[in-house]
């Protein structure tokens, strides 16, 4: 089955499935290709740049770019790209992008906690966050874009009741898409 069709809800946790296409620290940005069924080079970040957690998406979900929902993921370390995760929700952020002479589009990034991990096992909200972090994540995918000759705007935080709202459109969304 490829990546991103496996099951949004993994069947024996319950959990959240992510598929993780970036590993944190990396200054590569890894891609899915669903036609292939691989993870791609898709670009290099500036130097200095690199992602600050695991970045990845939520499988059988498309948002208003046409691609799989954004996710980032808190674990203890990184995992290699194309690792497959269990996750809850914790928030998200929500936020339009817009490439040049194109308009303004949706692309969300959400936040999750892996089911195994043991730092972050206390983070159930995006306030419990250290304080500066979530202000750090919105500079970076706001710098990221803006190298990638996006814009990024950041429309408001949400908290997990408002995250899987966003993330059950994107469910029915690829539903519709099939």
């Amino acid at each position: 089955m490829a990546l991103d069709r496996l099951p949004l809800v993994d069947k024996d946790s319950g959990d959240l499935t992510v598929v993780v296409e970036t590993p944190r620290g990396s200054r590569n940005k890894y891609k899915y290709d669903p036609e292939r069924d691989v993870i791609r080079l898709g670009a290099t970040l500036a130097e200095g740049l690199a992602f600050p957690h695991d970045f990845g998406f939520f499988p059988s979900t498309r948002g208003e770019d046409g691609d799989p929902l954004d996710v980032l993921v808190f674990l203890d370390t990184a995992v290699p790209a194309g690792c497959v995760v269990t996750a809850r929700l914790i928030g998200v952020l929500e936020v339009e992008q817009k490439e040049r002479r194109k308009p303004w589009k949706r692309n969300d990034r959400f936040f999750a906690v892996a089911t195994l991990a043991h730092d972050h096992q206390q983070v159930k909200h995006l306030d419990d966050l250290r304080p500066h972090l979530l202000p750090e994540i919105e500079s970076f995918f706001t710098h990221y874009a803006g190298l990638d000759g996006k814009e990024l705007r950041v429309l408001r935080h949400g908290d997990p009741k408002r995250a899987r709202k966003l993330l059950k459109v994107g469910g029915k969304a690829f539903k519709a898409s099939k």
